[in-house]
C-alpha cells in the first residue's frame, strides 16, 4: 500500500502529467483554431446559400409570370407557387442568421421589398384583368422590384463573403500567437510542479506522519498522549489543537459516561411506568428498550429480534415505517389485533412510529401497542343497550303512531281544529322518533356485522340518479339547483344498491338542509386504479374547522346551525355503510363557502372474488 509520500509524489506527478496533457492538447486546439472558423464560415455560408436560393427562386417566379402572360397559365402558376415557398424559406433562414453588422437592416429591407413584390404579384396573376393591364403592371411595377430584390440579396451575399474571408485571417493570426504563449506557459508549469514535489516531503510529510500516529493512538482509546512539534507554522498549530482536543475528549468521556448511565436508568424507569406495551426497535430489528407489558405480553425483550416473534403483522408494520419514514398501522378496516393474555381475550391497536434524525432519515422504530380491550367492551355494551332500547321502544311507538293516525282520520269521532293541530304535531314527532329508532337499529346491525349487504355491479350514474330521485321536487321548491357532473366512462362499482341509496339520500338531505335559495348542490365523481370517489358539494354556510373531526360521530350536531331537525345520526350511518363496503368517507369545508362530503367505493372490475365481497 502506498504511503503519503508516494501518494503525494504520484499526485503531483499526475499534476505534471495533466499540465503536459493540457498543454499539448491546447497546442493542438490552437492549431485547430484556424479550422474552428468553419463555424463562422458555416453561419455566413448559410446566409450566402440563402441569398443564392432567393435569387434563383425569384428568377423562377419571374419565369412563371412570363408563362402566365404568354397564356400558359397552369404551368406558370405552378412554377410561381413552388418558388414563392422556396423564396420565403430562404428569406426566413437569412432573417434568423444575422452575423454581419448592417446585415439586419438589409434583411429587413429585403423583407419589405418582397412584401411589395407579393402585393404587385397578385395584380399580375389576376386572370380577370385584361392582358394589356397585366403586362403593364409587370413592366412598370413588378420588374423593377424584381431587380431591387436581386440587388439587395446580392449585397447581403457579398457582405457575408467578405466577413468569411476577414474572420478566417483573424483566426489564423490568433492561433499563431496563442501557440507561442502556450509553449512558454507549459514550460513554466512543469518547472513549478517539479519544485513543489521536491519540497513537499520536507515541509509537510514528517509532521503529518506524527499526527497520523497520534490519531491511531486516540482511535485505540489512548487519550493521554501529547503530540510534540518543533515548528510554528500551520502544522505546529494543528499539533497544539490536537493536544487540546485530546484533553477535551478525556473530559467528555468522563462526563458522557455518567450522563449516559443516568439517561438509560431514567428511560427504563419511565418505560416501566407506561401502561401500554411500548418498545424501541433499532434499524436491525432488535429490541433496545421495552416496557414491562411489552416484555410479558408480546415477548419484546431487550436484544431480542422481532423477526423471530410469532407476529407477522409486527414485522410488516416495522418494515413499512422504516422504509417510508411515516407512522404505519394495519391496513384492515378494524385495525385491532386480537391477542390472548393468560387465557383472556385482549385487543390492541398497534402503531409503528419512525425515529428520524436531523436529515429526516429513520434510525429506529417506536412500536406502540395500545390496549383497547376496555374501550371495545364499552362499545359492545353501548351497542347492546342501544339495540335493546330501540327494540323495546319500537313496539309501543308503533301503537302510538297507529292511534294518532286513527284519531287524525276521525275513525273514533270528529276533532276540533286545535285537537287536529296537536295530533299533527304528535304525528310528526312520532315519525321523527320512529326514524331515529330505525337509524339506531341500522347502525347497531352494521357495527355488529349482522346487516346483510347484497353486493352487485352498479353504474355510478344510475346509483346517483336513483338516490337523487326523491330530492328533485324538494330542491325545486327550495330554489336550489341540483347539478350532476359525472364524467363519461366511469367504471362500475361493487355495492349494495339499497344501502347506497341511503348514503346518497342522507348526504343530499344534509346538503339541502344547509343550502339557501339560489345556491347549488353538485354531485361529481372521479376514478383511479382501485376506487371511484364520489363527492356531494353545497354552497351553504359551511362547517367550522374545529367540528370537522366530529361530524361523523353519533348524535353530534354542529352548534349554531339554525333549527336542528335531525338527531345527528345521518352522517354516522353514511360512515358505517361506506366502511362496510370497504370504502372511506371524509369531509372538507370552509365557513361561508360551503361543504363537500367525499366517499369511495371499490371498482367492480378490481374485485376478484365477487361473492358478498366488501
Amino acid at each position: 500500500m502506498l504511503g503519503l509520500r508516494q501518494k503525494l509524489a504520484l499526485g503531483f506527478g499526475g499534476l505534471l502529467a495533466i499540465v503536459a496533457i493540457i498543454g499539448v492538447q491546447s497546442i493542438l486546439n490552437l492549431t485547430k483554431l484556424g479550422e474552428s472558423i468553419d463555424v463562422i464560415l458555416r453561419e455566413n455560408y448559410q446566409s450566402v446559400i440563402a441569398c443564392q436560393q432567393m435569387k434563383e427562386a425569384l428568377e423562377r417566379i419571374d419565369s412563371g409570370l412570363l408563362f402566365t402572360l404568354l397564356g400558359y397559365t397552369q404551368d406558370g402558376e405552378a412554377l410561381i407557387l413552388k418558388n414563392r415557398s422556396n423564396f420565403e424559406k430562404a428569406l426566413e433562414v437569412e432573417a434568423n442568421n444575422i452575423t454581419v453588422p448592417g446585415e439586419r437592416e438589409k434583411a429587413a429591407h429585403l423583407r419589405e421589398l418582397y412584401s411589395r413584390y407579393k402585393a404587385a404579384l397578385q395584380g399580375v396573376e389576376d386572370q380577370g384583368r385584361p392582358a394589356a393591364l397585366r403586362r403593364e403592371a409587370y413592366f412598370s411595377g413588378l420588374f423593377p422590384l424584381f431587380n431591387q430584390i436581386k440587388d439587395t440579396a446580392d449585397g447581403i451575399l457579398q457582405m457575408n463573403q467578405r466577413n468569411m474571408s476577414e474572420a478566417n485571417n483573424r483566426a489564423r493570426r490568433s492561433a499563431e500567437t496563442a501557440r507561442r504563449q502556450m509553449y512558454v506557459l507549459l514550460l513554466a508549469g512543469a518547472l513549478l510542479s517539479m519544485a513543489f514535489v521536491f519540497f513537499t516531503g520536507r515541509w509537510i510529510l514528517r509532521p503529518i506522519q506524527r499526527l497520523i500516529r497520534s490519531a491511531d493512538e486516540i482511535r485505540r482509546g489512548n487519550l493521554d498522549l501529547v503530540v510534540h512539534s518543533d515548528s510554528r507554522d500551520e502544522i505546529g498549530r494543528l499539533s497544539e489543537s490536537f493536544n487540546s482536543m485530546a484533553v477535551s475528549l478525556r473530559e467528555f468521556r468522563r462526563t458522557d459516561q455518567a450522563k449516559l448511565i443516568r439517561i438509560q436508568q431514567a428511560t427504563q424507569r419511565a418505560f416501566d411506568s407506561l401502561p401500554d406495551a411500548v418498545a424501541v426497535i433499532g434499524p436491525e430489528g432488535n429490541v433496545e428498550v421495552a416496557t414491562a407489558s411489552a416484555k410479558t405480553v408480546f415477548g419484546l425483550r431487550p436484544n431480542s429480534s422481532i423477526e423471530y416473534l410469532p407476529f407477522g403483522w409486527m414485522t410488516d408494520l416495522y418494515n413499512e415505517a422504516l422504509h417510508s419514514g411515516r407512522p404505519s398501522q394495519p391496513k384492515n378496516n378494524q385495525q385491532l389485533i386480537q391477542h390472548f393474555v393468560g387465557g383472556e381475550e385482549r385487543y390492541f391497536r398497534p402503531q409503528a412510529v419512525p425515529i428520524l434524525d436531523d436529515e429526516r432519515q429513520p434510525t429506529g422504530i417506536i412500536l406502540v401497542l395500545q390496549d383497547v380491550t376496555q374501550l371495545r367492551q364499552q362499545d359492545e355494551i353501548k351497542r347492546g343497550v342501544i339495540s335493546t332500547v330501540s327494540h323495546q321502544l319500537k313496539t309501543p311507538l308503533t301503537s302510538i303512531r297507529m292511534a294518532i293516525h286513527l284519531l287524525l282520520e276521525e275513525k273514533v269521532g270528529s276533532l276540533t281544529e286545535k285537537q287536529a293541530e296537536l295530533l299533527v304535531a304528535a304525528r310528526d314527532d312520532s315519525d321523527r322518533l320512529h326514524a331515529i329508532l330505525n337509524n339506531l337499529l341500522d347502525i347497531s346491525r352494521i357495527e355488529a356485522g349482522k346487516a346483510r349487504l347484497e353486493f352487485r355491479e352498479i353504474s355510478p350514474g344510475s346509483m346517483v340518479l336513483e338516490g337523487l330521485e326523491p330530492f328533485w321536487s324538494a330542491a325545486r321548491d327550495q330554489g336550489v339547483t341540483l347539478n350532476v357532473a359525472l364524467p363519461a366512462g366511469l367504471p362500475e362499482v361493487w355495492a349494495d344498491p339499497t344501502r347506497m341509496n341511503h348514503v346518497v339520500g342522507n348526504l343530499m338531505s344534509n346538503a339541502l338542509q344547509h343550502s339557501l335559495p339560489g345556491s347549488t348542490v353538485t354531485i361529481s365523481a372521479t376514478a383511479d386504479e382501485e376506487r371511484v370517489e364520489f363527492s356531494v358539494a353545497d354552497t351553504g354556510q359551511g362547517i367550522p374547522r374545529q367540528y370537522l373531526s366530529r361530524i361523523f360521530e353519533q348524535f353530534f350536531r354542529v352548534p349554531g346551525h339554525g333549527k336542528e331537525t335531525g338527531a345527528g345520526l345521518g352522517l354516522a350511518i353514511v360512515k358505517e355503510i361506506v366502511e362496510a363496503h370497504g370504502g372511506s368517507v371524509r369531509a372538507d369545508s370552509r365557513e361561508g363557502k360551503g361543504s363537500t362530503f367525499f366517499f369511495t367505493l371499490r371498482r367492480a372490475d378490481r374485485i376478484s372474488d365477487k361473492e358478498d365481497h366488501p
